[in-house]
């Protein structure tokens, strides 16, 4: 089989992340606006293209003075970098579903090789429309730091405010372009 394109369904799709918050509790927020360029055979997954582009100013924490404030030159700065993005250099299989997807992550200008753990959920027809649909959910951590997010603030009782490690999870729906 050959390279088919994916459309991203964004109403069945998330992006999210969690950080650990005063050291004792976790921050989640989603970005809401975001695409996904994929080209790919389901039957051989490893040959796929895959890029991620992230609205960085969509952000949700469901808090608007924090979403604000992870919009202002402390963190994203989305006025001079409004886009976080992901391409894929190297998909390999993990056994069954499961893949370890490398690419190169840049958020605020810096550029970072990070590895996704991906599992593709599987692929069905549907039925409001018979287009072929597939989905896929993954999961990785990063340094916030290493990508130039380093506000913070110290504790009274010792730690920070906000932890250098983000988790990272998505759920993508993508359909089969006819």
């Amino acid at each position: 089989m050959s390279k088919t394109k994916w459309n991203l369904d964004a109403v069945h799709s998330e992006v999210g992340f969690s950080v650990k918050h005063m050291m004792i509790s976790k921050a989640k927020g989603t970005f809401d606006k975001f695409d996904a360029v994929v080209e790919a055979d389901v039957e051989d997954l490893t040959s796929a293209t895959v890029e991620v582009t992230i609205d960085a100013a969509s952000i949700n924490t469901r808090n608007e003075d924090r979403d604000n404030h992870l919009r202002s030159g402390d963190f994203f700065d989305t006025e001079n970098h409004p886009t976080i993005t992901f391409v894929a250099t190297d998909i390999k299989s993990t056994g069954g579903n499961e893949y370890d997807v490398t690419g190169d992550l840049t958020i605020r200008g810096t550029t970072k090789p990070v590895t996704l753990d991906v599992t593709f959920e599987g692929q069905s027809k549907d039925p409001m429309g018979g287009a072929t649909v597939a989905g896929f959910s993954g999961l990785t951590k990063i340094s916030r730091e290493e990508f130039g997010l380093t506000w913070n603030a110290a504790l009274e009782t010792g730690g920070v405010l906000v932890s250098d490690e983000v988790k990272i999870n998505f759920e993508l729906e993508l359909h089969k372009a006819e």
